[in-house]
């Protein structure tokens, strides 16, 4: 992908995932640039004529009713933005603050925001020229959308604040100054159009889906290990059974499941040496294929969102300019915490196939999958790890947008807490990751145990097993490593794509 050119329309998840993290140049369309020009004039006629317009000559939140001259109607802009950057805790990552730039100049493109282009630019000069503001993950409602993440964006477009420039943290002038951007005053209006809506709430959900899809493959690569390494029955998997209950997850694990496997000497059939699989194995389909629909619905939300205008008022036309709630989070944060939900599931299974690989009541491999048990622990602490991780999950999954708490006087008296909900979502979505590379480790090892049989694997999972092995060895002895060293490594196998690449090189994996 050479560069990503903003309409306001037709924005794609990955395109955010490559402006976010891969650095990808973005341009604004033409014809967008114009409807941005044509929104302002509205504005300025506003301020002009001295109508009394919301956050444009008015003050904001329940201050609405007090009256803001035109004289003064710049001041109100840089005030918003002052006090408004009230974040705390650890600041959001390079990427999430980059997808929350991408995300809010294309929400102002549509031209319905009464903001100037110059001003626009301005972000989309930073966002390509390496200004990433320093942002607290923490203090968003989620309604009315992400004030105080978002205005802590706008500070360093002052020369306030602070921002990250080449990896180091400055002053947000100096970030500005050293990327050759130049700061702004900001007029009628501006303030409120950038800092009033969703944009960090869907950028961190966003990342966090691309994150889930990613996670859903490699839950089938890692199921697909297990399943070859306790030679379990593949008869579950055919495409007979799930077709008479045809959920499309279902469905497309199934096959996933199969291409993983196909060609594999490990797999057996109904009472070839057992009469049926344990749920973790058996129930592959129906339990990672809730999670793909469930996913496959929050990333239809999220396309909707990033492409969406949700900031207030809405500039529709001289005569029309509309206070609504678009602003109001609660349209993302449902199916954000359903992403957690969905994303805790897949951390859940796999942590009981990590227990029933290292457990040698439940499999015929040697107690936590060493040669030598009791001189050496091998895998035993992985799985409580996992555990821990898997637990961790089960509170993090609790919904936040079943929360309220009334804000500004009451006059905004239901939020979202969407930009909760999205955090977890996050965190729950790289737990789970973390203990799906502890089943991939886990699986391979205990396959190679039975290396001498001869037996040979599936042409998916040989690929997967190929990628594990150039990273990490067999552990002959504890002494030999130091397993959070061999964790680390295949983790970041999952985190840069390197397995998931290397087993659709070979076979196509479904995920709806």
């Amino acid at each position: 992908m050479e560069k990503v050119i903003l309409n306001g329309k037709d924005l794609t998840l990955e395109e955010v995932v490559a402006v976010a993290r891969e650095g990808v140049k973005v341009e604004i369309a033409p014809e967008q640039e114009e409807a941005v020009k044509a929104s302002r004039a509205i504005v300025d006629g506003i301020v002009e004529e001295e109508r009394v317009v919301y956050g444009v000559t008015t003050g904001f939140g329940s201050l609405c009713k007090v009256s803001i001259s035109k004289e003064d109607s710049s001041q109100l802009q840089e005030n918003l933005i002052r006090t408004h950057s009230s974040g705390f805790g650890e600041p959001l990552k390079e990427d999430e603050v980059r997808a929350i730039m991408l995300i809010r100049i294309n929400s102002l493109v549509k031209g319905v925001s009464g903001i100037r282009l110059e001003t626009v630019h301005t972000i989309l000069d930073m966002l390509n020229n390496g200004v990433v503001p320093h942002i607290p993950e923490k203090g968003s409602l989620g309604a009315s959308g992400d004030l105080a993440p978002l205005a802590h964006m706008v500070l360093p477009m002052l020369g306030l604040g602070k921002a990250y420039f080449k990896g180091e943290l400055m002053s947000g002038k100096e970030a500005m100054e050293k990327a050759g951007v130049e700061v702004i005053a900001l007029q009628a209006k501006e303030g409120l159009a950038l800092i009033n809506g969703t944009t960090v709430l869907t950028a961190i959900g966003a990342l966090a889906t691309h994150d889930a899809i990613q996670l859903l493959k490699l839950s089938d690569i890692a199921g697909a290990l297990s399943l070859e390494a306790h030679r379990g029955i593949i008869d579950a998997f055919y495409e007979k059974l799930h077709t008479i209950r045809p959920h499309n997850g279902c469905l497309a694990t199934a096959k996933n499941m199969r291409a993983l496997t196909e060609g594999s000497t490990y797999l057996t059939h109904t009472a070839d040496i057992r009469v049926q699989d344990p749920y973790t194995l058996r129930c592959i389909p129906q339990i990672h294929g809730a999670s793909k629909d469930t996913i496959a619905y929050v990333k239809e939300k999220v396309e909707i969102e990033i492409n969406a205008a949700t900031d207030n008022p809405i500039i529709i036309s001289d005569t029309e300019v509309i206070s609504g709630g678009n602003f109001h989070g609660e349209p993302m944060a449902q199916p954000f915490d359903f992403l957690g939900i969905g994303a805790s599931e897949i951390g859940n299974v796999s942590e009981r196939r990590v227990e029933r690989l290292v457990n040698a009541q439940l499999s015929d491999f040697p107690s936590f999958l060493v040669k030598y048990p009791g001189l050496n622990s091998g895998f035993m602490i992985t799985q409580y790890a996992a555990a821990a991780l898997a637990s961790e999950n089960k509170v993090l999954a609790h919904p936040a947008s079943v929360d309220s708490i009334p804000s500004c006087e009451n006059q905004e008296d239901f939020v979202s807490m969407g930009t909760i909900a999205a955090r977890k979502a996050r965190d729950i979505v790289a737990n789970s990751r973390r203990i799906v590379a502890t089943e991939i480790m886990a699986a391979v090892q205990a396959i190679d145990f039975r290396k001498e049989e001869g037996f040979k694997l599936g042409v998916g999972t040989q690929a997967a097993y190929d990628v594990v092995r150039k990273t990490v060895n067999f552990i002959e002895n504890d002494k030999d490593i130091e397993i959070y060293d061999e964790l680390e490594k295949i983790t970041e196998a999952l985190v840069n794509e390197s397995i998931v690449k290397a087993v659709e090189e070979k076979v196509t994996l479904d995920i709806k």
